[in-house]
């Protein structure tokens, strides 16, 4: 241990604000296993990314693996979004309930979604589901003023998000940074003002 060194002093877990929140790529279960023994007192929660759980042997042993640690499964956004385009909410909410996941992503990063209609998917899936939502588009050709980033946010959290993503994507370049890689400070600013930020997971991909 470190206890010579004067280092910030860190909330105990289960932690409301300053979650560290982490994405699984796709490790196997032994995995897992490596990365909660180095630091699974750092991580709150782990997210699923992508489409990954869809395609992932041995699912419901593997989110056990993280849940027996004391840390929830969130399944990625883009997983839901595919579930939106062929209709498959219903289905999609008793399979998660079934694998022993309790925390779901609401995105559209890549898919047309009505604002209203992605408020209703939220409420919907806030009564069975601790939901963190996202807002902000996975495309460089998307841009929202602030105003509007806030009001998104300000939204989702009145439909049941617990917590609310700001996009970064896994490069850095969409949403909250610009496409160099340069966080686009003015926005957080903005958005920091308006909403409590203990409400928000800021995406941090590098």
């Amino acid at each position: 241990m470190t206890d010579f060194l004067s280092l910030p002093e860190r909330s105990p877990k289960p932690r409301e604000a300053g979650i560290t929140h982490v994405l699984d790529k796709g490790l196997g279960p032994s995995q897992v296993e490596d990365l909660l023994a180095v630091a699974a007192d750092s991580i709150d929660i782990v997210k699923l990314g992508w489409g990954t759980a869809a395609v992932t042997t041995s699912l419901p042993q593997k989110v056990a693996v993280y849940r027996d640690a004391g840390i929830p499964v969130c399944l990625g956004g883009t997983l839901l979004e595919v579930v939106l385009t062929q209709g498959k909410l219903e289905e999609y909410a008793a399979w998660a309930k079934d694998i022993g996941v309790d925390h779901l992503e609401v995105s559209d990063g890549t898919i047309q979604l009505d604002h209203d209609e992605k408020l209703r998917v939220i409420e919907r899936l806030a009564k069975d589901f601790t939901v963190l939502s996202e807002v902000g588009s996975k495309s460089e050709d998307v841009i929202f003023a602030p105003k509007r980033w806030v009001q998104m946010i300000e939204k989702e959290l009145e439909a049941g998000a617990w917590k609310v993503v700001t996009e970064g994507r896994e490069s850095g370049t969409v949403g909250v940074y610009h496409a160099d890689g340069a966080v686009k400070e003015g926005l957080i600013d903005e958005i920091r003002d308006a909403i409590d930020p203990g409400q928000l997971v800021f995406e941090a991909p590098t």
